[in-house]
């Protein structure tokens, strides 16, 4: 069967399942901001799906699966929209204006993004962009990359003995720097830590976490190429963040507390290609009662 053979029935397929779930239309003149998950394609949702199929023009980001763009429709208007810190990007303000002026022209436009719109991925601000243009829109949620690439990484955000409280960072402020943050506030009050585009600044971070008490020992990983099949996880500890960090250019989370050491007993991925876990009695976690 042909490569579009294939992608054709493929449609049909998501044009039933959509029925069956009872997902709403696509209507013209909407705008759609979606999240297709990490990486792997199987983790963007039904409904992201859905929007993909039925989009008249999508606009897509640099860290997008553009696997996932063989589902849209023939003739679809397909625009490279990504931004990507460090890198010769496309500006927020003209992506918002696009997305305004498509809507007008009576689109169904769907913008889609790597991870999830909301979670440092600028979907606010061209929500509010749309808003104010008196665009309807819709949200979609997708797996952001801080959950779901760690999960592949089998590093949980949480885990009752060991945390109560994560905290999602990013590295990146709008100004292209580590964003000015009350650092000793974030070491003291939450155990797990997950920072978004801070491969740049891991370093400096390590330096403000120790500085504000943090064990140089520490667990902490980079998790490149998230729930991809070139997937890496390289485990360090907090001092060596940096050094680590610089070895990549690779797009990465990092994750900083007790949570990375259960990769050794967790990592799924790992296991599926025959490593073998570690396996501990009950309670060795601290605090197991």
């Amino acid at each position: 069967m042909s490569h579009d053979l294939i992608h054709a029935a493929a449609r049909a397929a998501i044009q039933r399942l959509s029925t069956a779930l009872n997902l709403p239309a696509f209507e013209k003149g909407w705008v759609w901001l979606a999240g297709a998950g990490p990486g792997d394609p199987g983790l963007i949702t039904a409904l992201g799906l859905h929007a993909i199929a039925a989009a008249d023009v999508i606009l897509y980001d640099s860290l997008l699966n553009e696997s996932l763009l063989g589902f849209a429709r023939p003739g679809v208007e397909l625009i490279f929209s990504g931004k990507r810190g460090g890198m010769h990007s496309c500006k927020q303000s003209d992506i918002s204006r696009t997305l305004v002026s498509l809507a007008e022209a009576q689109k169904r436009v769907l913008r889609l993004k790597g991870g999830d719109p909301l979670v440092f991925g600028r979907g606010a601000e061209e929500a509010l962009t749309l808003a104010e243009a008196g665009v309807p829109f819709r949200i979609v949620p997708g797996v952001t990359a801080g959950i779901g690439g760690l999960a592949y990484a089998g590093i949980p955000v949480t885990h009752r003995d060991t945390n109560q409280v994560v905290t999602f960072l990013t590295g990146h402020g709008a100004d292209g720097k580590l964003p000015e943050l009350d650092w000793v506030s974030i070491a003291r009050g939450s155990p797990t830590l997950v920072l978004y585009m801070a491969q740049k600044y891991a370093g400096d971070v390590a330096a403000k976490l120790i500085a504000a008490g943090r064990s140089a020992e520490e667990p902490a990983a980079i998790v490149s190429n998230a729930s991809l099949a070139n997937q890496t996880v390289q485990v360090t500890t907090l001092a060596c963040l940096g050094s680590e960090a610089d070895k990549s250019s690779a797009p990465a989370i990092l994750v900083i507390g007790e949570n990375v050491t259960l990769r050794e007993q967790m990592d799924w991925l790992g296991a599926l290609a025959g490593k073998a876990l570690v396996v501990k009695s009950p309670g060795a976690m601290k605090g197991v009662s």
